[in-house]
C-alpha cells in the first residue's frame, strides 16, 4: 500500500459552559462544499502548523474571538467531494470555551465563509441538524461526544488544557497531581 498523504484538517466546537450552549454556524450559500448546512469551525491545517495553532487561527479567521482548548472530541476522516487521494481529509476535533469575558458571546464576527450563527444546547441542535445531511449528521455526532467526553473526563484534567493547551513546545504536558475519576453515570441517546 502505498504511503498516504492527506489534507489535515481541523473542528472546533465552540462551548460555553455558563449557558450550557454550543456555538452553530450556518455556511453560506456561496460555498463551494456543503452550502448552507450548520457546522462548527472548521478549517485545514496549513503547512509547518500544528493542529493547535490551526485551530486557533480558524477560529480568529471565521468568529473573530479567541478560544480555549478544552478537550479533544475526536478524530475526523472525509473526502471533500470526489473520493479521490487530493480530496481526502484526515482531522482532530476539539471541544474549545471562550478565552475570557472580553471574547463573549456579542462578540462573534463571522467571516464570509458562514451567513449566521446560533447558541444552541445539546437537544435544540439535535432539533435543527437534519439527519439526512451529511455535514450535520456529522456535527450531531461531534456534539453528542463533547456532551460524554465532558461528563466522563476528570475537571481537574479539563482545566489544564484549558491552561496549557495541548501542544507545548514539543514537551510532554505535566499531569502531575491529576486525580482520575470515575466516569458519572449518563444515559446515552444514539442520533
Amino acid at each position: 500500500m502505498a504511503i498516504g498523504r492527506f489534507i489535515a484538517g481541523i473542528g472546533a466546537l465552540i462551548y460555553d459552559p455558563e449557558d450550557d450552549k454550543y456555538l452553530l454556524l450556518r455556511r453560506s450559500s456561496e460555498k463551494d462544499f456543503a452550502p448552507g448546512a450548520w457546522e462548527c469551525v472548521t478549517g485545514r491545517v496549513d503547512q509547518g502548523e500544528s493542529f493547535e495553532g490551526a485551530l486557533h487561527r480558524e477560529v480568529r479567521e471565521e468568529i473573530g474571538i479567541e478560544v480555549h482548548p478544552l478537550f479533544l472530541i475526536g478524530t475526523t476522516h472525509f473526502f471533500r467531494g470526489e473520493p479521490r487521494p487530493e480530496n481526502e481529509l484526515v482531522g482532530l476535533v476539539y471541544c474549545c470555551s471562550i478565552e475570557n469575558k472580553r471574547n463573549n458571546k456579542k462578540e462573534i464576527q463571522l467571516s464570509a465563509e458562514h451567513a449566521e450563527y446560533r447558541w444552541l444546547t445539546a437537544g435544540q441542535a439535535r432539533l435543527i441538524l437534519n439527519a439526512s445531511n451529511p455535514t450535520e449528521r456529522w456535527l450531531r455526532r461531534v456534539i453528542e461526544r463533547a456532551e460524554v467526553t465532558m461528563e466522563c473526563l476528570p475537571p481537574d484534567l479539563i482545566k489544564l488544557h484549558r491552561r496549557q493547551g495541548f501542544e507545548r513546545r514539543g514537551k510532554c504536558l505535566q499531569y502531575n497531581g491529576i486525580n482520575p475519576q470515575p466516569c458519572r453515570s449518563i444515559s446515552i441517546r444514539l442520533i
